[in-house]
């Protein structure tokens, strides 16, 4: 027996808890052991396979906006429908491929606004302008 310092009486102060860490790790492998396993199936409906050929590419897009207010996707005329269905499809992608933009000098401010929006709300991150050198002068 130890002898526990503080009262006189030689009454031991200190409370052994190996005891109770014994029986708290016990509690603790009967709670592990019981514990279902869980096998939760989740049940998707996938789309059907797309056979169209994409007209994104995995590494650049491009988008241009010429000065009859005419947009360009990889070099093919599009709609704001398309352009957004197109941008939708880059940003789903594991690696997000780099848009860049280029409008010609004399195109239309509220064009380009609307197609920079457009990259914004599909989640567009890295976007770049190609040909500013136009706008020097």
């Amino acid at each position: 027996m130890s002898v526990g310092e503080g009262s006189g009486d030689g009454a031991m102060v200190d409370m052994n808890t190996t005891p109770l860490i014994d029986v708290m790790l016990v509690l603790l492998i009967m709670f592990i052991i019981t514990i279902p396993v869980q096998t939760h199936a989740v049940k998707l409906d996938l789309p059907p396979p797309n056979n169209e050929p994409s007209n994104v590419d995995p590494v650049f897009n491009q988008v241009d906006i010429d000065f009859l207010s005419n947009i360009y996707w990889n070099k093919q005329a599009v709609d704001m429908v398309q352009l957004r269905s197109y941008m939708r499809q880059a940003a789903a992608l594991p690696t997000e491929p780099e848009l860049r933009l280029r409008p010609e000098a004399l195109a239309k401010y509220e064009i380009v606004d609307q197609v920079m929006a457009e990259a914004q709300q599909a989640g567009i991150t890295k976007m770049g302008f190609v040909g500013n050198e136009a706008y020097a002068q």
